[in-house]
């Protein structure tokens, strides 16, 4: 894995703690703009759930026996009242939830992942910290750590594991979003305004996308 640039790394009170290098491959690849379009499209597809559904005469409750008589009654014959000319039967040919899931092959959503991750990089909204110190929960003591880290606006948090500590206290602060290393995404990266990676999590993202 080639390494070909670096970036420092803030402690708790937003001060340089050391340089860590950041995997070439992965920050420092030529955005491909069709290629993450694609991906936010399928990822953006993936999530929709159908609301419209419609039940057939197969579904609808009753109509377990001939409303009438075949014979003798001078009507129409019947065989249920679930059929689609009843009042509350069965609809034909009604809408029915399906799924909007989009392929795409993982080396393209691989590309696409490194290409938002790289311009993130370039543009300079990529932080890399030591790590939060917080001995408690306390949303006080997590918005100071971000504005010692001078993050603007959206704030994409990147943890290598779970820690409740940290979710907890970011629980309230409405434009600061969680994620886990392994669960990177090109829709979350993109409406970032600035991306956090702690120490571990870099490494962590380095090894399974890199």
């Amino acid at each position: 894995m080639t390494m070909a640039q670096s970036t420092e790394i803030l402690n708790a009170t937003g001060k340089p703690a050391g340089k860590v290098e950041l995997a070439d491959s992965l920050f420092g690849a030529t955005p491909n703009d069709a290629l993450v379009h694609q991906a936010v499209v399928r990822q953006q597809a993936g999530g929709r759930i159908g609301t419209s559904d419609t039940q057939t005469r197969g579904e609808v409750a009753g109509g377990g026996r001939k409303p009438w008589r075949q014979k003798g009654t001078g009507r129409a014959r019947q065989g249920s009242r679930r059929a689609p000319q009843w009042r509350g039967g069965g609809v034909v040919f009604g809408p029915h939830p399906r799924g909007h899931d989009q392929r795409m092959p993982a080396k393209m959503r691989r590309a696409a992942l490194k290409g938002v991750l790289s311009a993130k990089q370039a543009a300079g909204e990529l932080r890399v910290v030591e790590g939060f110190a917080l001995d408690e929960i306390k949303t006080r003591a997590f918005i100071e750590h971000l504005e010692a880290w001078n993050a603007q606006g959206k704030v994409l948090l990147v943890l290598a594991a779970r820690d409740e500590t940290v979710e907890r206290s970011c629980a309230n602060v409405r434009e600061v979003r969680v994620i886990l290393a392994d669960s990177l995404n090109v829709v979350d990266l993109l409406e970032a305004d600035t991306v956090i990676f702690t120490r571990d999590a870099l490494t962590r993202a380095q090894e399974v996308y890199a």
